[in-house]
């Protein structure tokens, strides 16, 4: 190969390196500020922190924040519902640029995804009927259990539950709250606020908490690698609790303040 041959071909190796470097360096905030859009997973069965009203229009705590983020970043956003099992996936295939979506974080999940700083207070635990005495996770040996398959509730239950525990798994919350409803399991794993819903349509059921099985804040979900995304989230998060916007959320749509979140 001639010198000026060898010139252009080692030129255009650079260029088209450069050009990779800098579509791999093209970050998803760049891409959601340029497409003026954000998409973001939420719950569409989990109330209240995300459901449909009547028009088939989401509501909830998260889809609030979700258009809180979208709003302060000033793009519009596109809500991308999602379980409980595939709302990491969509994440990490990113079918979503976000997951707001009741999301704990724990070790085996920031191996895979990040996580921005807490927004909302969330706590799961086993509810059961009066007439059932449950007073330790002992107590719930030889009896049926309803959880949502992945979620949270189910993660820490099968950390302290006895062996002759009977796990009824669904694959969302509907149909776990269903099934407990219609008697085909004598206790119920999942959030206090999925619990207070379920009570309060179902009065006769006699329903009671029963045991903690963990405190676990919300958090916004982040692939891995996008830290310019997560900055601003976390800004976003951080100008919400000094302002007062995130315990308005948190009193609209669970009852209470916000209390002493993670950052």
């Amino acid at each position: 190969m001639k010198p000026t041959q060898r010139t252009l071909a080692f030129a255009l190796a650079t260029a088209a390196l450069f050009a990779t470097g800098l579509s791999h360096a093209q970050s998803a905030l760049d891409n959601v500020m340029k497409a003026k859009v954000i998409k973001i997973a939420v719950p569409v069965d989990y109330p209240p922190y995300g459901s449909v009203d009547k028009t088939m229009t989401p509501q909830g705590l998260d889809v609030e924040m979700a258009q809180l983020i979208a709003k302060k970043l000033g793009v519009k956003v596109e809500l991308v519902p999602v379980t409980s099992a595939n709302r990491i996936p969509y994440l990490q295939t990113r079918k979503a640029d976000l997951v707001i979506s009741t999301l704990g974080k724990n070790a085996e999940r920031e191996k895979v995804i990040d996580f921005s700083s807490a927004y909302a207070p969330f706590f799961q635990a086993v509810y059961g009927p009066k007439t059932v005495a449950i007073k330790s996770f002992a107590d719930l040996g030889g009896k049926t259990v309803a959880v949502t398959r992945g979620a949270m509730e189910d993660q820490e239950l099968a950390k302290v539950a006895p062996a002759t525990l009977e796990y009824k798994r669904f694959e969302d919350n509907n149909a776990t709250i269903a099934a407990f409803v219609a008697g085909q399991t004598q206790t119920l794993a999942t959030s206090a606020a999925v619990a207070g819903d379920m009570m309060e349509k179902n009065p006769k059921l006699g329903a009671e908490y029963k045991l903690l099985l963990k405190d676990s804040p919300c958090f916004v979900g982040i692939a891995k690698g996008e830290d310019p995304l997560k900055a601003k989230v976390n800004e976003i998060i951080a100008e919400a609790r000094k302002d007062g916007t995130l315990d308005t959320m948190s009193k609209k749509w669970l009852g209470r303040p916000i209390g002493d979140l993670p950052v």
